[in-house]
């Protein structure tokens, strides 16, 4: 099938008039074509419901200079001031600063207005398997919110299970029992926006077969016991389409992989490969060379082996308030051509789908969603990387523009000829 890739006009073109993307309506019954974000929505604030009552994840305690867990600054002007939670201390030219809790339901229907604004398929929903006790007993509020929104605005959305940091021998349990609950009680997977592919509900588990050993299970025993029951042990309304979350060198059993030679069998028995490729290569060289010594042959093995395969892609990194020890801006955007150029090789190997990373993820500087474009935006106490700061002069919605665009690009890769 060929693939035709927009010129750098075209592409200006496109992201200077987003009406051009359209937005259609997501197909829900097939991975095919699809481009997913991944939807963190652990932004809390005190007075917000939370039992926590906290700052989750914008700061350590209240959000001040030395206190941030974030590198950029949301775009809120389009909300109200009423729905956002003011940060004592911080300023943006002398005015209050403000942040957001997604525990309000304004705040993701937002998100996924934007989604269905410029062109995005929908998200993959990042479930912890280390705050789904809490999830549950505070009345899965996020969940809620992000069933509401996809209906609202027709997104697709799909659970993403992340095992890191969970106990080795208890984490299957809790997924497998976490998973019926929001077959049987929530009903994700007969709400209309749910995605599934080949008739199955799509799940990704994120994490197993990573050498960092935070990511259970050490053996690949126990990892191929949970694919196994998720596409065809469990009972017939529990299976899925499965999607494993991997490491990036998961081919190779290299680098980021576990070594020992029996997750090949794991691999094998997924049904879609989700590689991890944040931080794998920070520059247009060495995106393409992964496009050469991985990507490629990656599409090559799965497809030999009737997998599918869904690359993942980002704008760019930094973690330098997370991790102070570390340089700001760790891997420049170069004003959108690093995703860009991510996005057009993975189409040149001939993938078929993508994933985003991420929409909301300011913590590391992957976020897609609206965000300070100049310095003078973000609040005027402590580091803040703003989409100039590569020299470029971008609009706060530049990368739903390029995501858009993307998405498109896929479509029309995916369509017969």
């Amino acid at each position: 099938m060929k693939r035709t890739l927009v010129s750098c006009r075209g592409w200006l073109a496109l992201l200077a008039f987003p009406a051009a993307l359209g937005a259609q309506p997501a197909d829900f019954s097939t991975l095919d074509g699809k481009v997913l974000a991944g939807y963190q929505g652990w932004f809390n604030c005190p007075g917000d419901g939370d039992p926590r009552n906290s700052w989750r994840s914008w700061s350590r305690g209240v959000p001040a200079a030395g206190t941030l867990t974030i590198d950029m600054y949301p775009d809120l002007s389009e909300f109200d001031t009423a729905d956002l939670c003011r940060v004592p201390g911080l300023t943006i030219g002398g005015a209050p600063a403000y942040l957001y809790s997604a525990w309000n339901p304004k705040i993701v229907d937002k998100h996924f207005e934007w989604m269905k604004k410029y062109g995005l398929d929908g998200v993959l929903v990042q479930r912890f398997v280390t705050t789904i006790e809490h999830k549950r007993s505070s009345g899965d509020v996020l969940l809620q919110n992000i069933l509401a929104a996809a209906r609202k605005h027709g997104r697709a959305i799909a659970i993403e299970y992340d095992v890191t940091g969970f106990d080795a021998g208890k984490f299957f349990g809790v997924m497998r029992e976490d998973w019926q609950y929001l077959v049987d009680e929530v009903g994700v997977t007969r709400h209309p926006c749910y995605l599934k592919h080949n008739g199955k509900p799509v799940l990704s588990v994120w994490g197993m077969g990573l050498e960092d050993p935070r990511h259970p299970p050490r053996e690949p025993g126990a990892a191929l016991q949970v694919v196994n029951w998720f596409k065809q042990e469990a009972p017939e309304d529990y299976r899925v389409t499965y999607m494993g979350g991997v490491p990036a060198r998961w081919r190779t059993l290299a680098r980021d992989a576990q070594r020992d030679e029996g997750w090949r069998d794991v691999y094998a028995a997924m049904d879609v490969i989700q590689p991890w490729t944040v931080g794998r290569y920070n520059s247009l060289e060495t995106a393409d060379r992964w496009l050469e010594e991985e990507l490629a042959p990656d599409l090559a093995a799965t497809r030999a082996n009737n997998q599918l395969y869904m690359p993942v892609v980002f704008p760019g990194f930094s973690w330098h308030n997370l991790k102070p020890d570390t340089e700001p801006n760790r891997i420049p955007r170069l004003g959108g051509r690093f995703l860009r150029r991510q996005a057009e090789n993975a189409l040149k190997a001939g993938a078929r789908m993508l994933k985003i990373a991420m929409f909301d993820e300011v913590n590391e500087g992957t976020a897609i969603y609206k965000l300070a474009a100049r310095r003078q935006d973000a609040p005027d106490q402590g580091f803040w990387l703003t989409l100039d700061a590569d020299g470029e002069d971008l609009p706060s919605d530049f990368y739903l523009k390029l995501a858009g665009e993307i998405t498109a690009l896929f479509h029309a890769a995916a369509r017969p000829e």
